[in-house]
């Protein structure tokens, strides 16, 4: 795993990358490869950096966050699309976006869930315990939606350049 130095929040969360290998499983694979790559390194960053609070929030927070992150953008991936198809012309980036951006607010709510649920003490006093997580956690997954969203367009794009090459020296 790599990760790269982004700040943390105090009660957990961070500006990544890391979430983009995950979408580019899940665009390829679909949704059971995605949500299953997902929770699976939900559980390796449970282990890695864990920030516990109660058992169901850990579920929330690690295998059920990054598992609906794959899930979501599995929903306009899988075998059928294909890389050249997923890559190729408006429709093909139209489809990543969508995918992208559904399994971030996907996961986006999973983090909500948990922020209103076991994280609500922490909110300033006068404050609704819903705004204080919605604004916690979309201040990070927001902006890292974006990130995901530029790198995967490149990403697939470079993957699939690299697939029409490979198939060409075959033929």
């Amino acid at each position: 795993m790599l990760r790269i130095p982004l700040p943390h929040l105090l009660y957990g969360g961070s500006l990544s990358l890391e979430g983009v290998p995950i979408l580019l499983v899940a665009l390829r694979r679909g949704l059971a490869g995605g949500a299953a790559v997902g929770a699976v390194y939900g559980v390796v960053n449970l282990a890695l950096h864990p920030v516990i609070v109660h058992p169901a929030q850990v579920l929330l927070d690690y295998p059920l966050a990054y598992g609906l992150l794959g899930w979501g953008a599995g929903m306009s991936g899988g075998p059928k699309v294909g890389w050249a198809a997923a890559g190729g012309g408006w429709q093909g980036r139209l489809r990543v976006a969508v995918g992208v951006l559904l399994g971030n607010a996907l996961r986006l709510l999973s983090h909500f869930v948990s922020g209103v649920v076991f994280f609500g003490a922490y909110a300033p006093a006068g404050q609704p315990v819903w705004k204080y997580s919605l604004v916690y956690n979309g201040s990070y997954i927001v902006p890292q939606a974006i990130a995901h969203l530029m790198l995967s367009q490149l990403l697939l794009r470079v993957l699939v350049m690299r697939s029409a090459r490979l198939y060409t020296d075959r033929n």
